[in-house]
């Protein structure tokens, strides 16, 4: 047998370029991560400088910084060791920062940015060092350790710091054009997040300022700029605004502003996930803008200036198209591309394609959330710097940042609702009274024609015709009155699929498994004619007709949403109806352990109308119930219905669940009847608004109070209604 040989794997010359070219999302992302460097070396101060040689043929790139520099044992052991765990092993900074900085290879993003980097470094013991770089010198090398690097050092008086100069031709410095530099402006401006800049102002201390210079290339019309990076105005001009703490147990209290509305009292809201976050502790800060012509120019007024002035319309919607994006920082810097206007990570504009009067759009907001350290958060950056890996910890910080947002959006669309900014919601009831009264007509007829010259008998035919008109259009309008009753119900019907693919599902596989078998000894049967056969055949076919049975009872139960035609109205027991909407979930709450309690009182309980509204009614609310009781993992887990009648007459019917309940400021305003408005993350906003539509057609009401235990409806006769002789 041969005897083993030992070898060592020899990374290749250009491993380095590797590191850069594969790792580093583009030149934007490697000036990024130089800047991090420079925070991470304490610095107060970086200058990113970019700009042309003396025959304007290459681009050269300075980035310079007043950090605490380096040693030349420093740059030997640390700086040109690729992937060293100097930064994963000391968390924090000399200046007690913490690292932004982990995986030691953000400095050879240098190599994509130019042909040659030139170190210049001084450390805070008076030490200069200075290390030349020819990336072409690794891309012909066969092995790494074959490249030799001069490091040349000596005893300076300059101040501590850090000086890196790239050079690069042709490519490099194509890579530069006009869209390129502002696109690093404003990269470089979204890098520091604008409230520790506001902190920071108020307080008077720059823990860590940016100054972008470019000399050669243009940016916003100008060949020369000099300036300090910091955020964009728009971050204080917002119309609503929601920001606060939820801690790593999921406890916490946001501040609802709405600072579009005069007078207006900021609202304090305190959170309970009722459940850890996963994700750590969260800071939010998130502000949305609308985008009307009138909301752009009050923001405008608020104070949108530039250089010149204030911003036009057209100019301030640009910024907005420009900056919008909700982004996610760490330790004061922006993890890239999280925040982009066009990367929406939290899905926004998905969710606002369903109901654009209640949710907000991706180019509506600006805002952050802060996260924790990845030990902490357990929120991991990709390897390439281009985002958060989609674990388990992402997933419930998307979740829970969605979840802020819904509460900013609810109360942004009851104030837009009442201030007459959105569109007027339509209540098909209430408008078929509007489009078929004629009662202004007459009048109008009766007071125009009482005069001396007009005859009686003229008058009294043009009201008479009126009427019959009236009489004709109200005949129409009850004619689609049931045709909308009926689409309602197939709409309800659509809500509770679920129930139907869980039901189904069962009998459905015992129908697939079962009914192979039962041919196979058939076969046997008329093969042998045996009667030890039927012993098989027997069960199975037994089987069938009992899973048959579940099929018809569950069509049955559903049949009062699927049916195309309306009876008259008429006279019956609500609480039969009542009773016969739970069999539809039957199964459902048996697997989620919620249980009913219908106390039926004495006597009858009468009402007049339709049996399949009052049925659309109940399979809405109880659907409400299960996903909220569900949603929110309440530990008890009922419905309970009470009946209240007076000489076999309903007074009333009281519907309460053990959910989490509803919001008092929504019950308040009414707005959980109105379509398009939904709490639930991906919410139709139809069930409610069908429930009231369907009382309003049977001469009810649902009113809904707020309640410590729970959602709280009650259903009752309109108050002046029609009775039943009418």
């Amino acid at each position: 047998m041969n005897n083993p040989e030992s070898y060592r794997i020899r990374p290749a010359g250009r491993h380095l370029l590797t590191i850069g070219e594969n790792l580093i999302h583009d030149h934007h992302a490697a000036i990024i991560e130089l800047v991090k460097n420079a925070y991470d070396a304490d610095a107060k101060k970086v200058s990113v400088s970019l700009g042309l040689s003396d025959d304007e043929n290459s681009v050269v790139i300075v980035i310079d910084d007043n950090g605490h520099g380096m040693s030349k044992d420093t740059v030997i052991n640390h700086w040109l060791v690729p992937s060293t765990r100097n930064k994963l092993e000391n968390r924090m900074s000399p200046g007690k920062r913490i690292m932004q900085g982990r995986k030691g290879i953000g400095r050879y993003a240098a190599s994509i940015l130019g042909s040659d980097l030139l170190l210049e470094t001084v450390s805070t013991t008076g030490e200069r060092t200075q290390v030349y770089l020819k990336w072409s010198d690794f891309e012909n090398a066969e092995y790494l350790s074959d490249v030799e690097v001069q490091v040349t050092s000596s005893p300076t008086e300059q101040p501590s710091g850090t000086k890196l100069t790239i050079t690069g031709e042709d490519r490099y410095k194509r890579a530069w054009y006009d869209d390129a530099v502002r696109k690093l402006e404003y990269d470089l401006r979204k890098l520091i997040s604008p409230v520790e800049e506001i902190r920071a102002t108020i307080a008077g201390i720059r823990d860590f300022q940016i100054f972008l210079e470019v000399d050669g290339f243009f940016i916003n019309s100008n060949r020369i700029i000099e300036k300090e990076i910091k955020p964009f105005p728009l971050f204080e001009l917002y119309d609503y605004r929601i920001s606060g703490k939820i801690g790593h147990d999921g406890i916490g209290t946001l501040r609802y502003k709405n600072q579009k509305a005069r007078n207006s009292v900021d609202e304090d809201i305190k959170i309970d996930l009722h459940h850890p976050t996963e994700c750590g502790n969260l800071i939010f800060d998130i502000r949305v803008y609308d985008r009307e012509n009138d909301a752009i120019d009050l923001i405008i007024k608020r104070g949108l200036k530039n250089e010149n002035g204030y911003f036009s319309i057209s100019e301030a919607k640009k910024l907005l198209n420009e900056n919008n994006g909700i982004g996610v920082y760490r330790n004061g810097f922006r993890i890239r591309p999280l925040g982009d206007p066009d990367f929406d990570w939290l899905k926004l504009n998905e969710q606002r394609v369903q109901m654009p009067a209640q949710r907000i759009g991706n180019n509506q907001v600006i805002g952050y959330v802060e996260i924790e350290s990845e030990e902490l958060s357990h929120l991991e950056e990709k390897s390439a710097r281009d985002g958060l890996k989609e674990n388990d910890s992402f997933r419930k910080l998307k979740e829970i940042t969605n979840n802020i947002i819904a509460r900013l959006e609810e109360r942004r669309y009851i104030y837009r609702r009442k201030a007459g900014l959105s569109r007027p919601v339509l209540k098909v009831e209430k408008e078929y009274e509007k489009l078929f009264n004629f009662d202004d007509i007459k009048i109008a007829v009766e007071k125009n024609l009482d005069k001396p010259h007009t005859a009686k008998e003229i008058a009294d035919t043009i009201v008479r015709v009126v009427a019959q008109k009236e009489e004709e259009s109200n005949r129409i309008v009850d004619n689609i009155r049931q045709a909308v009753a009926v689409y309602q119900g197939h709409a309800t019907l659509g809500k509770i699929i679920n129930v139907i693919l869980h039901e189904g599902r069962k009998p459905l596989n015992y129908f697939k498994n079962q009914i192979p078998n039962l041919l196979f000894w058939i076969q046997e049967f008329n093969e042998e004619e045996a009667k030890k056969f039927l012993e098989e055949i027997l069960p199975i076919a037994d089987g069938l007709a009992k899973n048959s049975q579940i099929f018809v009872n569950l069509f049955g139960r559903l049949d009062p949403l699927a049916t195309s035609k309306r009876k008259a109205k008429e006279v019956f027991d609500i609480r039969d109806t009542v009773s016969h909407s739970f069999d539809v979930f039957e199964s459902q709450m048996i697997d989620e352990r919620i249980t009913k309690d219908i106390k039926y009182g004495d006597g009858v309980v009468n009402i007049w109308g339709w049996p399949n509204d009052i049925f659309i009614i109940m399979t809405n609310l109880i659907e409400n119930s299960i996903y909220w009781i569900v949603e929110k993992d309440t530990p008890k887990r009922s419905i309970e219905i009470n009946f209240s009648a007076k000489e076999g007459r309903m007074e009333f019917m009281d519907y309460r669940d053990t959910g989490p309940g509803i919001e008092p400021h929504l019950i308040e305003s009414g707005v959980i009847f109105e379509p398009e408005f939904t709490t639930k993350p991906y919410g139709t906003g139809l069930g409610l608004a069908i429930a009231g539509e369907a009382a309003s057609r049977n001469g009810l009401e649902i009113r809904v109070f707020e309640s410590d235990t729970g959602a709280y409806f009650r259903l009752q006769p309109v108050a002046g209604g029609k009775t039943w002789n009418q």
